[in-house]
């Protein structure tokens, strides 16, 4: 809906919503065969009503690649500047692990490309926030969720004034659940990568977490609602013991396309408005320029902008 109001008698202004005209959307599939993103993505682009619609992912397991298909960190360079068979894009979206980011942050910052990107998203990561209320095993599981999308995922347990026996109930629920899975090869080696902050208080460990930014922010704790709204950095928060990471990648409602890197600082999770841009107009009557040109004219003079000053005083001495 178009945004209008009037500023003063005569000076009308509104903002608008229009789509992207054309965007691309890549689909991760390197390890793992990802449908959902082409859901998180697809969707709401079709929803900000986006014309042209180009969507990338990695080749099928036996390595056979359909001609739709491009790729990794090619297909991101391919949908920036186009190809004889690839349209040029205005606008790229998508998770992927670091070759794929790098090369959105380039071509970002490459003016011949004229490209924007939706952040920087990958590899994935989590941070759990666990303290002695906390299931160990329901944390145990969080943390595996997310250890199994690569070998380059971040894992981060902040452990809240727990015991020496109670991590290592925790540890000891990741090695048992961890042998259960298919993916266990990649779940060991990002786990052995994984890291455990000790704090002592919530306090400590929502500091350590807003500088932390986390992806995928988890909080296993007595008060996790009160906990959650001391947030100020995540790309997106699971709030109490049955609020796994899984739901939000899926089927929850919110998006899983979400910064990383410590980008949740600066930047919010793909939605509805990351395809659209926002247009600001506005309409004076020559009432209106007589109420607000005086103004004008005097702010430009200031600047040293003559012909600024002049836009408005010709007008102004033709009323």
């Amino acid at each position: 809906a178009t945004l209008v109001v009037e500023t003063m008698p005569g000076v009308v202004c509104s903002r608008f919503a229009r789509p992207i005209a054309r965007v691309g959307l890549y689909v991760p599939g390197g390890t793992a065969i990802l449908p959902s993103t082409a859901l998180m993505l697809g969707i709401p682009a079709q929803v900000a009503g986006c014309k042209e619609i180009v969507i990338a992912t990695p080749p099928r397991q036996d390595g056979s690649i359909s001609p739709e298909v491009i790729r990794r960190a090619q297909a991101v360079s391919a949908l920036a500047y186009g190809t004889q068979t690839v349209p040029k894009v205005d606008k790229i979206f998508g998770p992927g692990n670091q070759w794929v980011t790098a090369a959105k942050m380039l071509v970002q910052n490459d003016t011949d490309a004229l490209v924007s990107i939706d952040m920087p998203a990958g590899p994935s990561e989590v941070l759990v926030i666990a303290d002695r209320t906390c299931n160990s095993a329901f944390v145990a599981a969080d943390l595996l969720s997310q250890a199994e999308h690569g070998v380059d995922s971040q894992v981060v347990l902040v452990a809240v004034d727990l015991s020496g026996a109670e991590l290592a109930a925790i540890e000891a629920e990741l090695d048992k659940q961890a042998k259960a899975l298919p993916r266990v090869d990649i779940v060991r080696e990002s786990i052995s990568k994984s890291n455990i902050v000790k704090v002592k208080t919530v306090e400590e460990a929502l500091e350590f977490s807003n500088d932390y930014a986390p992806e995928h922010l988890i909080i296993h704790l007595e008060d996790a609602k009160a906990a959650a709204a001391l947030v100020e950095n995540a790309g997106s928060v699971f709030v109490g013991p049955y609020s796994p990471e899984s739901c939000g990648d899926y089927a929850s409602g919110t998006n899983h396309t979400l910064p990383t890197n410590g980008y949740a600082r600066q930047f919010s999770g793909v939605n509805t408005l990351s395809f659209q841009k926002h247009i600001t107009s506005q309409e004076v009557s020559a009432d209106g320029l007589r109420g607000l040109g005086p103004v004008v004219a005097t702010l430009a003079d200031c600047e040293g902008l003559d012909a600024h000053a002049n836009a408005v005083r010709v007008r102004l001495r033709a009323l």
